[in-house]
């Protein structure tokens, strides 16, 4: 006696196995799916931190540039004051800068 829907015969053996080859797949499509996604919100989150930091350089290297124009006209005058017969003056700004010192030193000492 044949039953119903138990599988006999050569064709629907051949349908079940491709079945669960499908939901297999579909199964491992979805895995991979969620794996892409991922990625991709990782590639952006890395593009956006990347287009920040890149933003943080170009401003650090303003403020270099114009710092570096700063010190280098302020070590002209130096030179300058240095070369030049205003020995007058250096020799005030090294008494000032001893008097500072002693001034300082006092202070210390007396705590």
């Amino acid at each position: 006696m044949r039953r119903a829907g138990l599988g006999e015969g050569p064709g629907n053996y051949v349908a079940s196995g491709y079945s669960a080859y499908e939901e297999e797949n579909e199964h491992l499509q979805e895995g991979l799916r969620a794996k892409v996604s991922a990625l991709k919100h990782l590639s952006i989150d890395i593009g956006t931190e990347v287009k920040y930091q890149n933003k943080m350089l170009e401003e650090m290297d303003s403020d270099f540039d114009s710092t570096g124009g700063l010190l280098g006209a302020t070590i002209g005058r130096v030179k300058q004051l240095s070369r030049g017969s205003q020995t007058k003056l250096l020799c005030y700004m090294l008494l000032f800068c001893l008097f500072v010192f002693i001034v300082l030193y006092w202070f210390i000492r007396l705590r």
